[in-house]
Order: structure tokens, then sequence, then C-alpha cells
């Protein structure tokens, strides 16, 4: 269950790094989905050991 938490934070974080980042071009969005997802995986994983464990 704590895996599923985790990607639903990364995707969710991923696709506000794109929606942001699509308003500067294709690349920003590119860069800044990545940037996101990366920053929610790691907040999904500490937040799923605070309250799921």
């Amino acid at each position: 269950m704590g895996m599923i938490f985790v990607m639903i934070v990364s995707s969710v974080a991923g696709y506000i790094g794109w929606w942001i980042g699509d308003f500067f071009g294709f690349a920003a969005g590119l860069i800044l989905s990545t940037i996101a997802s990366v920053i929610g995986y790691w907040y999904g994983v500490k937040w799923n050991r605070e309250y799921f464990s």
C-alpha cells in the first residue's frame, strides 16, 4: 500500500510541474515535471513513513 501512495504523490507532483512548465514550452515542462516528480517521490516516502508505518 505504501508504494501506491508514493507513486500517487509523485504522479500528482509531476503533473503540477508539467502544468506549470508548459506555460514556458515543452522543454521547461519536461524539466519541471521531472524535478517535481523526484520531489514528490521524496515527500511521498517521507509521509508514508510518518503516517502509515
